[in-house]
């Protein structure tokens, strides 16, 4: 195939435009969504995981957690005002020496934060924690 000057503009047109669409464009957005997606509709108990956020963070940028849910297979961790919700889902395989994680996230303003543990029975175990943002991280 001859690729002409025309045929090349319109293909990097399309890579651009295709750049532009955010990742997770067609992806369940709510909360709800995502809580039902990852427990597949099973309501999560209390008890079993720990989620560690400060209560206040001077700034949204970088704020930082923890969740540590001894015997899970998976836990993921939203930010419920965030305008994407989801943070992170983290995966234990056999060989974890420890189910826990640590990492810092962004924060749109004061919301809750929450974690939920798939634990190796099958169960779901849910903790959230609400952090009192004073200066906003997405774009606030």
């Amino acid at each position: 195939m001859k690729l002409n000057r025309r045929d090349l503009m319109a293909l990097t047109a399309a890579a651009v435009a295709m750049g532009l669409v955010p990742a997770g464009a067609n992806a369940a957005g709510t909360v709800e969504d995502m809580v039902s997606g990852f427990t597949g509709g099973a309501e999560p108990g209390t008890g079993g995981i720990t989620l560690t956020a400060p209560e206040i963070a001077e700034n949204g940028n970088t704020v930082p957690i923890s969740v540590d849910a001894p015997g899970a297979e998976a836990i993921l961790v939203l930010a419920t005002g965030n305008p994407t919700p989801g943070i992170a889902t983290f995966h234990f395989g056999p060989l974890a020496g420890s189910q826990s994680a640590s990492t810092r996230i962004r924060l749109a303003g004061t919301q809750d934060v929450l974690a939920i543990a798939k634990m190796a029975d099958g169960s779901f175990a849910r903790a959230s924690s609400n952090v009192k943002v004073t200066i906003g991280g997405c774009g606030g």
